[in-house]
């Protein structure tokens, strides 16, 4: 049995060294280091369909070092998943092997990976998931998350987070394989760290294992031990080798190099001739499986077709005995969300829209059992602790029915598990803090739309009205930064991620209603932290917002004949409001008040109905607390913005709005000025 696990290995070297080489780019080393780890782990352990890489109760495998992606790719070309063809086209156009992977779950590719320490993090996420259905569902649906990540991914800050909580919530379920090469792109390990990794995992509540890597035995035993563990995460830290197997031209060793780890062994001064050889292949016809490991592997996935046979027969049974819990789970998987009345959820008047938010999460914790929240050690002050005082439980050790995660101070950890979460599948997942720190977020939210998972982002303290906390909490330039996220589309064609920002307690719930029925990218909700005055409206003011799912509507016209178009979103609405009735009163011109939650959204509106809610002959106007440019492309060249281009300070919200010149009669004035110099 060694010899062909070895020998399957080896073949995994050999397509991997070979993808890159004919690519004339990538990176070989790591992937013929860990060969020996993937190859064991998907023959021998991680349960999955052969025939339909999508099962719902599979075991998962997260990539975290993206560009080992060859070594992914070409074991699953074992499992029959990939053609030769597909692995000949990597980082080619049109293929779908690309440089880093892209979560393809046909394939089995569960996440898309590259930003290092992302993978691993997403894989938390998921083992939050799994142990959540199973405290839901019954342990029949229980399965692990495997997980791989590299000397980098190790180093990036936010491993602190991902293992401090995966140790916290004792997630047995979750495995993971540190490639431990000592090499890194630029230098080796040595050279920028001397901590103690096993020390560190073990601090935070892991089960440690240390063996080398490229030893067939040892990684069995390790997996075997880690499978076996019942209330901690497993790291399994293996000593490998960087190029494994690979020769100079001179037959020389060409293991354990720099050079090997981001560039085709040619160009790193090694003969993939002589290397494909060594590894038992042949130099003129690399990209083969060889027939041996072939047999081998068919092997393996009959084993694993009759360990799938059976785990459905016993779903099937559980399903006959609880067909409601039955309908429900599949309710769950679909990404199904309970019916909700949201025009029933009441607010008091005139009140922060981050209060709003907490209304409608307040509901949504009574009737939806299938999203999960999580905030950054801010829930009392994001206003997320709405959702726990509608009912949901946190979720803790050993306890996994709750559905509120609370996270810590990592933001980005938080949004990277949330991720995870997302990709697994079976939950919709939410997660808050300020608005401010939403850069701390920034690789999340992308990865996220590059993704299209339905991620919630509960971003509150939306302005410099965060006041006495001063600058470094006053977001300015936030709002524009994630507008071009809008513009920015996905694979699919569309809008990278919806971005809301409402203006007052009714759009706040329709803001809700539009993330929770956004199925295909993530959804930004932009929510204040003071009081805002309710919009006005002449008949119900939560079926008047209900046009925000157009991107922008008019909220009122102060007469039969605008003079002038007033735009803003969020809190400046509002404003918009009191200068244009001051405008009428003073100086008998009439306005039309448009607010604008998404202008992504409102640019995929015909040009008519663009026309109708700023109409072109019109000048405009538009109010924003951050930079100009945020309005710029709506206002147009003729238009003119009152946005604040500048750092905040510290002092209370009112002052600063009269300092900083929001307020009716300030905002009149510059709307007279402007209006007198058309």
């Amino acid at each position: 049995m060694s010899n062909i696990v070895d020998k399957s290995a080896d073949n995994i070297r050999i397509l991997s060294a070979s993808m890159v080489e004919k690519a004339k780019s990538g990176h070989p080393g790591g992937a013929m280091g860990g060969a020996d780890y993937i190859n064991t782990l998907y023959s021998e352990f991680l349960n999955f369909d052969p025939d339909d890489l999508t099962w719902v109760n599979r075991d998962r495998f997260f990539l975290d070092p993206g560009h080992m992606s060859p070594m992914l790719y070409s074991v699953l070309s074992m499992v029959g998943s990939y053609k030769m063809e597909d692995l000949k086209n990597f980082r080619s156009w049109g293929s779908i092997t690309p440089g880093h992977p892209e979560i393809d779950q046909v394939h089995g590719i569960e996440n898309t990976s590259g930003p290092l320490g992302q993978g691993h993090t997403m894989a938390v996420g998921a083992a939050i998931a799994e142990r959540a259905l199973a405290a839901r569902f019954g342990e029949w649906l229980s399965h692990k998350t495997y997980t791989f990540i590299s000397d980098g991914g190790i180093q990036e800050e936010i491993s602190q987070g991902a293992g401090r909580i995966a140790g916290t919530l004792g997630l047995s379920n979750l495995i993971m394989f540190y490639d431990a090469n000592n090499v890194q792109l630029s230098t080796t390990v040595e050279e920028v760290t001397i901590e103690n990794t096993a020390k560190k995992y073990e601090s935070w509540g892991w089960n440690v294992i240390s063996i080398n890597g490229n030893d067939a035995k040892e990684i069995h035993d390790a997996l075997v031990l880690a499978n076996k563990s019942e209330d901690k995460p497993t790291l399994i830290i293996g000593h490998t080798l960087m190029g494994k197997g690979s020769l100079g031209p001179n037959n020389e060793d060409f293991s354990n190099k720099v050079s090997t780890h981001g560039q085709p062994l040619t160009k790193a001064g090694a003969s993939i001739d002589k290397t494909i050889e060594n590894l038992g292949g042949d130099p003129k016809n690399p990209f083969v499986i060889f027939p041996e490991v072939k047999e081998y592997y068919a092997q393996m996935m009959d084993k694993k077709r009759a360990y799938v046979k059976a785990k459905k027969a016993e779903q099937a049974q559980w399903e006959k005995a609880n067909p409601e819990l039955a309908k429900k789970f599949h309710a769950y998987m679909n990404g199904d969300i309970p019916a909700v009345d949201y025009k029933s959820i009441e607010h008091k008047a005139n009140i922060a829209t981050r209060q709003a938010s907490s209304d409608v999460l307040f509901q949504l914790a009574k009737e939806v059992d299938n999203l999960i929240v999580s905030s950054a050690d801010l829930c009392n002050s994001d206003k997320t602790d709405g959702y726990i005082k509608g009912g949901a439980k946190n979720i803790v050790k050993g306890d996994f029915s709750g559905k509120f995660l609370q996270a810590g101070v990592s933001e980005l950890t938080m949004a990277v598990i949330c991720n995870g979460i997302a990709a697994h599948g079976g939950f919709r997942v939410a997660c808050g803090t300020f608005f401010v720190f939403s850069d701390y977020m920034k690789p999340a939210f992308r990865l996220a739309a590059l993704m299209e998972l339905p991620v919630i982002y509960i971003w509150t303290h939306d302005a410099f009205r965060v006041g006495e906390d001063g600058p470094t909490h006053q977001p300015v330039e936030h709002e524009a930064q994630l507008r071009l996220m809008e513009k920015l589309h996905n694979h699919s064609g569309n809008m990278g991620i919806l971005v809301l920002r409402p203006a007052d307690a009714a759009e706040g719930t329709i803001a809700w209603k539009m993330a929770m029925e956004n199925t295909s990218t993530p959804t930004a909700l932009i929510l204040s932290r003071q009081n805002i005055k309710d919009l006005p409206t002449t008949k119900c003011r939560y079926e008047d917002a209900l046009q925000c799912k157009r991107g922008a509507y008019i909220v009122k016209k102060t007469g039969n004949n605008p003079q002038i178009t007033l735009l803003a979103s969020g809190s400046e609405v509002a404003t918009c409001v009191e200068a244009a009735n001051i405008l009428k009163e003073k100086n008998n011109v009439d306005s039309q008040i448009v607010s604008v939650i998404s202008e992504g959204l409102f640019r995929e509106q015909t040009k008519e109905y663009q026309a109708n809610i700023i109409p072109n002959e019109l000048p405009k106007f538009g109010i924003t607390a951050g930079l100009s440019i945020t309005l710029e492309g709506l206002v147009g060249s003729n238009g003119k913005v009152y946005g604040l281009n500048h750092f905040g300070f510290s002092a209370p919200a009112n002052i600063l709005d009269e300092k900083f010149g929001y307020t009716g009669e300030n905002i009149y004035n510059e709307i007279c000025e402007f209006l007198d110099n058309k």
